[in-house]
């Protein structure tokens, strides 16, 4: 696909106002489009998931036909783009300001069904490698998965994916009522990682389904259990789960109000972290990537 030569300097033209009803859930859905801004984030889906861009739009220094790229970065981006067939659009940073205040001079446009079905496809392989995981080498640390149940806050939800990528989760479930994947914040959030690991929605019965057919132990993230069952703290469990090869998903609750009685009541195991400072509590996003990073380390440990 071409680079074209015009600068866009119109930021109230059709293209632009398209571009930004993309901000509403109903008009990504009806457009099957979604927007990922920022330099890191294009880059990954670049990189990782070229098939899904469309289009590309790039920050030049002025408005004439010769204009030269903003920087050196945005400048190889608009070669990857170019190399990912996509269409690459330049246009004056005030514009693209205009559109996304938080892009840093570029921006791209991702078809919402090639997303979907390279996150069926990476999460079917995730799966199958999991099932045949320490068949072939018994060195090789048991498959994780990372869930939340009715996560909300945008924020909250790329940085707990992009902690679960840094942890090495083989797929990240979103449970029940959460907030939509393909939200500006909660991409730009992942700053890529939504393009690393499959990330899928389901509900509270197909995940009940799911972790059945794959045989994944529940862990449920939790400050006070239930009455019948207290959590363990994590150092506690994580001594008892070194070097061990169970596939394990580990499920964190709602910002506000955790996870409900009849979840945990479905756990494994459910597990606290401690807090030794006078901080009442962790918040979401801090709390997954306490215990996932942690996990992945203690399954890590070799015995000298």
């Amino acid at each position: 696909m071409p680079m074209y030569d015009e600068v866009l300097n119109h930021a109230n033209s059709e293209r632009f106002k398209r571009i930004r009803s993309l901000t509403d859930h109903k008009r990504r859905e009806k457009a099957n489009r979604c927007v990922v801004e920022g330099p890191q984030a294009v880059r990954e889906l670049l990189q990782w998931m070229p098939q899904a861009a469309l289009d590309l739009y790039v920050a030049v220094d002025s408005a004439e036909p010769d204009a030269a790229f903003l920087n050196p970065t945005i400048g190889q981006l608009a070669g990857m783009g170019l190399r990912a067939n996509c269409y690459v659009h330049k246009a004056t940073l005030q514009v693209l300001h205009h559109v996304s205040a938080d892009c840093q001079g570029v921006f791209a446009i991702a078809d919402l069904r090639e997303l979907h079905s390279a996150t069926e496809e990476a999460m079917n392989a995730a799966m199958e490698s999991a099932a045949h995981a320490g068949e072939s080498d018994e060195a090789q640390t048991a498959p994780m998965v990372a869930a939340f149940w009715q996560i909300r806050d945008p924020g909250n939800a790329g940085t707990a994916i992009r902690s679960a990528d840094a942890a090495g989760c083989a797929c990240v479930i979103f449970v029940g009522d959460c907030v939509d994947l393909y939200n500006q914040k909660v991409i730009r959030s992942t700053t890529g990682s939504l393009f690393h690991l499959p990330v899928v929605t389901m509900s509270e019965q197909e995940f009940d389904e799911w972790r059945a057919e794959h045989n994944f132990k529940l862990m449920a993230a939790d400050v006070y259990g239930t009455e019948d069952r207290k959590p363990q703290m994590l150092p506690t469990i994580l001594q008892q789960r070194a070097f061990t090869h169970e596939p394990t998903c580990v499920l964190f609750g709602n910002e506000a109000r955790g996870l409900e009685a009849d979840m945990l009541n479905k756990a494994d195991e459910i597990v606290s972290i401690p807090i030794y400072g006078k901080a009442e509590s962790l918040n979401l996003a801090t709390s997954a990537s306490i215990l996932l990073m942690s996990m992945a380390m203690s399954s890590r440990v070799e015995t000298i």
